[in-house]
């Protein structure tokens, strides 16, 4: 979704396109020198001319020099400043922002003069009703995703009984205080009077992330403590803690704006660019604003309308919506793996791929039995569960590839865009719950149903599937054709969840006998083709049954040309969900038994009646697409080396650069796999 044009109000005043500037940081941060070449700018070393401009960062400490070479050459001065949304870490704690304000009037956090955000919030009408609901979506999507301008905090963490005043420190010294008309006494005041204004209420000071871990001081410390007042160093979810509060105090933290968004009317001591507007008790009102908005209109413009947001795996410019579904991909990797893992009988060809997607935070340990964990848990390809590792008393999370896979095949060796990991079962064993079922019946988050129906749009328009090999579509017959997609015999998914119907020539005989005038166009599983597994049907068998062999045929282009599918669990019959095809299960792939599918064979009562026995609600497709998709997997953007939305893995998969294995990888894996079986015969 790119940046409406309706959504951009210009700015007052232009900026130059050559910005000069005297510190070191925009010479070492790269994303931050990207954003701005993106953005149409060229930094530059030396002296400005006439045409050109000055930038410095915020009210940093060295901003003063190019304050001072703007007012000599008589140039327009630049201030730039992280978004609202930064990333997972602090900048102290590296990388790159997913978002500036690039603001040539001033900046948004300095009160003794306007930016580019107040001049928005007093004079852009701010009544555009698809950036409003843009603005409202984007509140729910950060709440539900528990979200802020910082992401190293843990929502598992409990935080106080509900009930108290919450009173936001600061880090010592933050330029926000010192501009936004407040001071190191802001915060004893500030706390006074929250205990002064609910005399039996319990005071939660909540730390700075900068001070929980040392980084930086804060305001408050062990002497404020007392009978009522605590101090709250926990990493806990922002959101979790404002709906515990029955009311905010603050100076100018970002946490008293995402107060307002949580139903809020925050008390503040400094001059924060959300104070001012009708939504605040302020301590110190500014004269020059008095308009009155909503908290949508608020956040419409602080983080739709005066932000220039990035997307780091397509290098590229981007919306408000697509940054946030870059951050959700990175928190999400980062809250399942921060403690770490212990990844369980992984084949060596495989090790490097699962440490770069699994091991960022916290490099994987490969072992042949858990043993000591030391608090990590555990990964291990789904089917190669023992019972030692059932019983084991630590997370357990089950590894198989996701759904938009590759192009090429996973017995060739092809690494893997996307994975899965789940907890409870996996997604092709319907003999348990797996985590694919139960979000599949769970409630979708804010604009998840709009998001998966894009999400299909795309993959249908680019021809995406798992494996996106080359093929040809063949000649077929007029009449009423019926896809019948060959399986790997001995796949997991049949073992596990095929019917009385487990072998391809099963398949076709079934399938001809209640079509017997359809054409049926049977199409070889690619591993079968290459020789690499069971499944293949021989010629003669297929007299009378196959009216075409598509091999080597485009899947989906197949798919397209046919009317119907016919399968045991191929995800081929979910593709071809994807694409309007009606689709008969003669087993019981995950996308069975919810209303999308002719099912032949039983399906698990749980996916239709719930514990007390009532009908669930039915999910529509794309409640299966966003579970399947966007929930289920996750997705390792290859170029960028880093965890990313599906979307991108899709514009990957489509046309971008993708992985393949070396010589040297193909020769190891198959050494590997005739030792496992010599060492199998030799233990019989």
């Amino acid at each position: 979704m790119a940046p409406r044009p309706d959504d951009r109000p210009e700015a007052a005043g232009q900026i130059p396109r050559r910005l000069y500037h005297y510190t070191a940081g925009f010479l070492r941060d790269r994303t931050l020198r990207r954003i701005l070449a993106l953005s149409g700018h060229q930094l530059k070393l030396g002296l400005p001319g006439p045409e050109d401009g000055v930038l410095v960062w915020g009210r940093s400490p060295y901003a003063h020099r190019g304050e001072a070479v703007a007012a000599r050459r008589g140039v327009p001065l630049i201030r730039v400043e992280d978004a609202f949304l930064r990333g997972l870490r602090p900048g102290r704690l590296g990388g790159g922002p997913l978002g500036l304000l690039i603001d040539p009037v001033g900046v948004h956090f300095d009160s003794s003069g306007p930016s580019r955000l107040e001049q928005i919030l007093a004079t852009d009408p701010l009544d555009n009703s698809n950036t409003l609901s843009r603005a409202r979506e984007g509140i729910a999507r950060l709440r539900a995703a528990d979200l802020s301008k910082y992401n190293m905090h843990d929502p598992a963490l409990p935080i106080p009984a509900p009930g108290y005043v919450l009173v936001v420190d600061q880090a010592r010294g933050d330029a926000s205080i010192r501009h936004g008309g407040a001071s190191a006494q802001s915060f004893a005041q500030m706390l006074g009077e929250a205990m002064e204004a609910h005399p039996r209420a319990r005071i939660v000071i909540k730390l700075h992330p900068e001070t929980a871990i040392g980084l930086r001081a804060g305001h408050y410390t062990g002497v404020d403590i007392s009978d009522r007042v605590t101090l709250l160093a926990d990493p806990v979810s922002p959101h979790a803690l404002l709906d515990g509060a029955i009311a905010v105090y603050t100076v100018s933290s970002q946490l008293g704006f995402e107060a307002i968004l949580a139903g809020h009317r925050p008390h503040v001591y400094g001059q924060p660019f959300y104070a001012g507007w009708g939504l605040t008790h302020d301590a110190h009102p500014l004269p020059r604003r008095g308009r009155v908005l909503t908290k949508v209109q608020l956040f419409a413009a602080a983080m739709i309308l005066a932000p220039v947001w990035y997307d780091p795996c397509r290098d590229r410019l981007c919306s408000f919506e697509e940054a946030l579904d870059q951050l959700e991909a990175e928190v999400r990797a980062f809250r399942e793996d921060r403690r770490g893992h212990v990844a369980v009988g992984m084949r060596l060809w495989k090790r490097g791929w699962l440490q770069a997607v699994f091991g960022r935070e916290t490099p994987l340990v490969f072992r042949d039995a858990p043993g000591d964990t030391r608090g990590r848990g555990i990964l291990v390809w789904a089917g190669k569960e023992t019972p030692e590792l059932a019983q084991a008393d630590v997370p357990l999370r089950r590894v198989e590839d996701g759904f938009l896979r590759s192009r090429g095949l996973g017995a060739e060796l092809v690494p893997p865009l996307s994975l899965v990991t789940d907890d409870l079962g996996i997604y092709y064993d319907p003999s348990r719950e797996s985590r694919l079922e139960r979000l599949i019946l769970s409630p979708l988050p804010p604009g998840g149903l709009a998001r998966a129906a894009r999400l299909r749009e795309r993959l249908v328009a680019l021809g995406v599937s798992k494996y996106n090999l080359p093929g040809t579509l063949p000649d077929l017959p007029p009449g009423h054709r019926i896809l019948v997609p060959g399986q790997v015999e001995d796949d997991a998914s049949i073992l596990t969840g095929g019917g009385p119907v487990r072998t391809n020539l099963a398949l076709l005989q079934a399938a001809r006998a209640a079509h017997p005038d359809a054409v049926l166009v049977y199409k070889p599983h690619p591993d079968v083709e290459a020789g690499l597994r069971r499944g293949t049907v021989a010629a003669g068998d297929l007299i009378g049954l196959a009216d075409v062999v598509a091999s080597h045929a485009d899947p989906v282009a197949l798919i397209v040309a046919c009317d119907e599918v016919w399968t045991m669990t191929s995800l081929l019959g979910f593709e071809a969900l994807l694409r309007g095809k009606p689709v008969t299960c003669l087993g019981v792939p995950f996308y069975a038994g919810w209303g999308l599918t002719r099912d032949l064979c039983p399906v698990p009562l749980r996916r239709s009646r719930g514990a007390d026995g009532a009908w669930l609600p039915r999910p529509v497709l794309d409640h299966l697409v966003h579970a399947a998709l966007i929930a289920y997997p996750r997705y390792y953007d290859p170029v960028s080396c880093r965890a990313c939305p599906p979307e991108v893995a899709v514009a990957r998969l489509a046309s971008g650069p993708v992985p393949h294995p070396g010589f040297g990888n193909r020769v190891f894996a198959k050494l590997q796999g005739r030792f496992a079986t010599f060492s199998r015969l030799w233990r019989r």
